[in-house]
């Protein structure tokens, strides 16, 4: 199984130290975030990993490098424009040959096994596509699941509390067979003309797909803001550091 990190996304809400630097290279720790992602892969015995970037984005193959150090090997693709998760996701589809894992560069989850364990479930459960989803509070930062059973009847992206079908969200972490990708090719622009995963996720779903959800038990911070970047690092220094 292949790994797939997209990083391609310009962290405006982060300036002014993304203007300087790729959000997925500011720090959780010791690290940076993208590096945590890296590991909790190598973790779940992914070592050949594609990192999607934006053009003029070096930084992050001047920092993480071959992967050699990593225990892995780096492939960098480029989205050439920034026109949604979904369009980045496709922007590997020729390096990927078979079922793989995505995951947000700029993410923090604990614990490290989280990615080992999603994929367990999907393979033991054989879907076809298994979002990774956790209890949220703001349901208008995630893609909201309608739980069915095990599966999934439906998904919005970023609903208006009214509209949310549930507080589960998705939280930057799916498994898929390559079918996904002829999903995106039939996903219709949405806000600001991007193409969203979780709008891909809503085609496999009516298509019949096996498209499956499981709870990610732990901590998961999405360091898009000042604040959640402070967040993850205090966790990390409360935590981790204490050992």
């Amino acid at each position: 199984m292949q790994g797939l990190i997209p990083a391609a996304g310009g962290g405006t809400r982060l300036g002014p130290f993304t203007n300087a630097i790729p959000k997925e290279l500011l720090p959780v720790g010791n690290k940076a975030v993208i590096e945590h992602v890296v590991e909790a892969m190598r973790l779940a015995d992914i070592t050949e990993i594609v990192i999607v970037v934006s053009p003029h984005k070096h930084g992050l193959s001047d920092y993480l490098g071959s992967g050699r150090r990593f225990g892995v090997n780096l492939t960098y693709v480029v989205q050439d424009e920034r026109k949604g998760l979904a369009d980045a996701v496709l922007s590997g589809e020729h390096v990927i040959n078979g079922s793989f894992v995505v995951v947000l560069g700029d993410n923090f989850f604990r614990p490290k096994e989280f990615l080992k364990d999603l994929i367990l479930y999907h393979v033991n459960e054989r879907a076809d596509a298994t979002i990774g989803v956790a209890e949220v509070e703001d349901v208008t930062r995630h893609g909201i699941i309608m739980p069915e059973d095990n599966g999934i009847a439906d998904i919005i992206e970023k609903p208006s509390v009214e509209e949310a079908p549930s507080t589960l969200g998705a939280i930057g972490a799916y498994v898929f067979e390559k079918f996904i990708f002829d999903a995106i090719r039939e996903t219709k622009p949405g806000h600001k003309g991007e193409y969203q995963l979780t709008d891909s996720v809503k085609v496999a779903i009516d298509q019949e797909r096996r498209v499956l959800y499981k709870k990610i038990d732990g901590i998961h911070i999405d360091v898009g803001t000042p604040a959640d970047l402070m967040r993850a690092n205090k966790w990390y220094i409360n935590n981790e550091n204490s050992r």
